[in-house]
């Protein structure tokens, strides 16, 4: 087991995402005065922990079928070709390609793939703690936000309000909380 002082407890390993104890969602505009927040139920990750943070990965893919924001008729217009096209892409996936210290705090660096465009995304990752579980196994949790334009993925659709405002807005802010459970083969103690 390799750790670091800079974060405690940092353990070098590959971690699997625990999705019953973590969370993908997001938050958009609705009819200019509010907002609405949906939830992906089904995905999946890795995360690799380097010897050093900044040595670190991840991969994850989400099942943009998986989608609830809580009514059945607004979830089905999101899968249909309008905006996700889930037949088409059923998957949206993130791939890192860094991660760096950015005034105290943490960046992930990566590129988002939705519906065939695949773009950078950075996203401000909140490590929340390293630590043993009460099942013998080791855990990590971290937070993380991005902020994406919808349309630079092709999620195109909108409709005009009388009032001239648009129906759903075009920033989408990401939101992930991400507890990941250590691979038991890299031997951490708990």
């Amino acid at each position: 087991m390799t750790t670091t002082t800079q974060i405690p407890g940092y353990v070098a390993g590959t971690w699997t995402i625990d999705p019953v104890h973590s969370d993908v969602s997001f938050t958009v505009r609705h009819m200019v005065v509010s907002k609405v927040r949906g939830f992906f139920r089904t995905f999946e990750g890795t995360l690799v922990t380097g010897e050093t943070p900044a040595g670190s990965s991840v991969t994850a893919t989400v099942k943009l079928d998986s989608i609830d924001t809580n009514q059945e008729q607004r979830n089905a217009h999101i899968r249909s070709a309008d905006f996700f096209d889930v037949e088409n892409h059923p998957t949206m996936t993130y791939q890192s390609t860094g991660v760096r210290e950015h005034g105290g705090d943490w960046i992930l660096d990566g590129e988002l793939t939705l519906k065939g465009v695949t773009k950078q995304v950075p996203l401000r990752l909140e490590v929340n703690g390293f630590g043993p579980d009460a099942y013998g196994g080791y855990r990590a949790g971290f937070s993380a936000k991005a902020e994406i334009n919808r349309r630079d993925f092709n999620v195109n659709f909108n409709a005009t309000m009388e009032t001239g405002g648009l129906v759903v807005g075009d920033k989408v802010e990401i939101l992930l909380e991400i507890e990941a459970v250590l691979d038991k083969s890299d031997g951490a103690e708990g």
